[in-house]
């Protein structure tokens, strides 16, 4: 990942990005009924509570359009700023987008690897289902870019604009990131402290890159490797059926429970690793540069 060159954009006053941030978030919320409701009522969605990946994929991109439209329009017309402060930019970030999956990799495997031989969970069976593997990847995809764009692309993107530390808005746009996920089944404070951290994990490299594919790398394959890879629920959720048929022997907060991984305290003890980690890496380079 490379390190964007420090550059001085007008700084705009604090109560100013708050307002404009929840404006964004009042019209993202009232876009997404606006688009879902008739895309869930042509697929079918109100007819059951089980969705399909279709159906996922048709209102997870309404979603999407929902985070995106407003997105744009607040950043010409509200902060009069480039589209490219978004952190779309994608010529050179190849790497970036390898490196969110090889730290996906390294966060499931090592934590699965524990769980496993804690005994936390086991392994009862393999259902090789390419359709649902490509399926759920897509719609992991449309979730990812989403969130992204919202959490870290639009909410803190305004947040480093202003002359508060980078850190504290960080942990900001990792609160809203972890309420935007409270009415999930499940939830509880454990996952609730972990989203908090997923927020914080996801958003590290941001601070200094301003450049989004790492961390839809990194959000794509983590929701991806944990359900219809592996078989845990995803944020309480499960998208189809799995590659990995797991079973807990009980609910707990080594395995994350009905919750997911993201309800372990395996997962807690891995995130807070990984973000040291980046934080050490880009502030060991900035130094360097420097020196």
């Amino acid at each position: 990942m490379e390190q964007q060159e420090k550059f001085q954009p007008e700084e705009p006053k604090l109560g100013y990005v708050f307002v404009r941030i929840l404006i964004y978030v009042l019209v993202f919320m009232f876009l997404s009924a606006i688009f879902s409701i008739p895309v869930m009522i042509w697929v079918g969605v109100y007819e059951t509570s089980v969705y399909t990946l279709p159906q996922y994929a048709a209102l997870q991109t309404s979603i999407l359009f929902a985070a995106f439209l407003p997105a744009l329009f607040m950043l010409k017309y509200f902060d009069h700023r480039p589209f490219k402060e978004l952190g779309l930019g994608i010529k050179g970030r190849g790497k970036d987008i390898l490196l969110g999956m090889l730290a996906a990799g390294v966060l499931y495997g090592v934590g699965f690897g524990i769980s496993l031989a804690l005994g936390a969970v086991e392994i009862v069976g393999l259902d090789v289902n390419v359709i649902n593997l490509a399926g759920s990847f897509g719609v992991c995809l449309l979730v990812a870019l989403t969130e992204e764009i919202m959490v870290r692309g639009y909410i803190l993107g305004r947040l480093l604009q202003t002359k508060m530390n980078k850190f504290i808005s960080l942990g900001i746009s990792s609160v809203i990131f972890s309420l935007m996920h409270m009415f999930n089944p499940n939830t509880a404070f454990l996952p609730m402290l972990n989203l908090f951290l997923a927020g914080c994990l996801l958003g590290v490299a941001f601070l200094y890159t301003r450049n989004l594919w790492f961390p839809i790398s990194l959000h794509l394959f983590w929701n991806w490797f944990q359900g219809p890879v592996l078989g845990y629920k995803v944020s309480g959720i499960s998208l189809c059926p799995s590659f990995v048929k797991l079973k807990l022997p009980e609910d707990t907060i080594i395995n994350g429970g009905a919750f997911g991984f993201e309800g372990s305290v395996i997962c807690t003890a891995l995130m807070i690793l990984m973000t040291v980690g980046i934080i050490w890496y880009f502030e060991k380079a900035d130094r360097l540069r420097h020196s």
